[in-house]
C-alpha cells in the first residue's frame, strides 16, 4: 500500500470528546457537518464558515443520520427512526417517531446507514450480544414502503453503507470481515443481487473496514477502526492513498466543505485501554483535512412523511 504522505494528517476541527462519534455526514446546504455520539446519546452539529458548533441531547443512543429532502433530518437511534426539525431546536429537539426497528430483538440496534440516490435509506442493525452472531440485517425505509428488509446474509457489524453515483451499485460490509462488499442495487423493488467482494483489507490484522463515502470519481473512502487511517480506493479495489490520524478508531468519513474537497473523519475512544486513550487523549473528536484533486458528492436526501 502506498504509505501516507507527510502532509496527510488531519487537523482537530471539534474537540468533542465524544464516547463513540459515528455517522458523519455533510449537509451542502447548509454548510454544516453531523454526527452522532452513540453511547453518549447525543447530536452533534458544526459550521465551519463561523465555528458555530452545538450538540443536543437525544431519548437513547444514536446509530446514523440522513439528510431530508425538506431540511428535516432523519435520525436513527438504536430501536427506532425519527423525524428531527433542527429549524425548531431549541435546547431541546423535537423529534417525532416514524418506524420501530426490531422492538422483539433483545441485543440488536440500528448501527450505520445512509440515504441512496433515490430518495430512501439504508440501514443496518448489530448484535451488541459479546458472542457476536451475524443476526443483524439490512433494510430500507421509505415514506412509500416504510421498513423492507433487503435480501441479504445476516450481518454482526454493518458499516460502509455507500452507494455509487448512479446509486445502482451499494457497498456495506460487516467489521468483522476484513473485506468490503458491494452488489448491484434496486432501490424501487429493495434488492440487491450480484453480491461480490470490492477490496480486501490484508495488511493489517488491527484493521476493520468502518464507514464509508463515494466521491465524484466512483472511489471509496474507507475509515478503518483500530488502524488510524482512511483509505481511498479506486473504483476497481485497488488501494490508491491512505490518510493518517493522530487517533486509534476512525469511525466514519464524509467529503464537505463549499467545494467538496475536505474530508471530514468523525474518532472513537470506545474500548481504548486506559494507556491507549490517554496516549490519544482527542479520541472522540472530528477531524478534517483539505484533499485537493478530489471532490465529493452532495450527501443524497430521503423523502420523510
Amino acid at each position: 500500500m502506498p504509505a501516507p504522505g507527510p502532509d496527510e494528517v488531519l487537523r482537530l476541527a471539534v474537540d468533542a470528546r465524544c464516547a463513540h462519534g459515528e455517522g458523519v455526514v455533510w449537509d451542502q446546504d447548509r454548510q454544516q457537518v453531523l454526527w452522532v455520539d452513540i453511547d453518549g446519546a447525543r447530536l452533534w452539529l458544526h459550521r465551519p464558515g463561523d465555528g458555530h458548533t452545538r450538540s443536543w441531547a437525544l431519548p437513547e443512543r444514536a446509530g446514523c443520520i440522513g439528510l431530508g429532502e425538506d431540511g428535516s433530518l432523519l435520525l436513527a437511534l438504536a430501536k427506532g427512526l425519527y423525524r428531527a426539525d433542527l429549524d425548531g431546536a431549541g435546547q431541546e429537539l423535537p423529534l417525532r417517531h416514524l418506524e420501530a426497528v426490531e422492538l422483539e430483538q433483545a441485543h440488536t440496534k440500528v448501527n450505520d446507514g445512509r440515504a441512496d440516490r433515490h430518495g430512501n435509506f439504508v440501514f443496518g442493525t448489530m448484535n451488541e450480544h459479546p458472542e457476536r452472531a451475524p443476526t443483524g440485517a439490512f433494510y430500507q425505509y421509505s415514506a412509500a414502503h416504510g421498513l423492507r428488509r433487503l435480501p441479504l446474509p445476516g450481518v454482526a457489524i454493518p458499516n460502509s453503507i455507500c452507494f455509487s453515483s448512479d446509486g445502482l451499485t451499494m457497498y456495506w460490509c460487516d467489521s468483522l470481515d476484513a473485506r468490503i462488499l458491494c452488489g448491484d442495487y434496486d432501490p424501487a423493488n429493495a434488492q440487491v443481487r450480484a453480491v461480490r467482494c470490492f477490496a480486501r483489507i490484508e495488511d493489517d490484522a488491527n484493521a476493520s473496514p468502518d464507514g464509508s463515502c463515494i466521491d465524484a470519481d466512483g472511489y471509496l473512502w474507507n475509515a478503518q477502526w483500530g488502524a488510524a487511517r482512511v483509505v481511498r480506493y479506486r473504483p476497481d479495489g485497488t488501494v490508491d492513498r491512505i490518510v493518517s490520524l493522530p487517533v486509534p478508531q476512525p469511525s466514519c468519513c464524509a467529503l464537505g466543505g463549499p467545494a467538496l474537497d475536505t474530508l471530514y473523519v468523525i474518532t472513537s475512544p470506545q474500548g481504548l485501554e486506559p494507556a491507549a486513550r490517554a496516549a490519544a487523549p482527542e479520541s472522540g473528536g472530528l477531524y478534517a483535512l483539505q484533499v485537493p484533486g478530489c471532490r465529493g458528492l452532495a450527501e443524497s436526501r430521503v423523502a420523510l412523511p
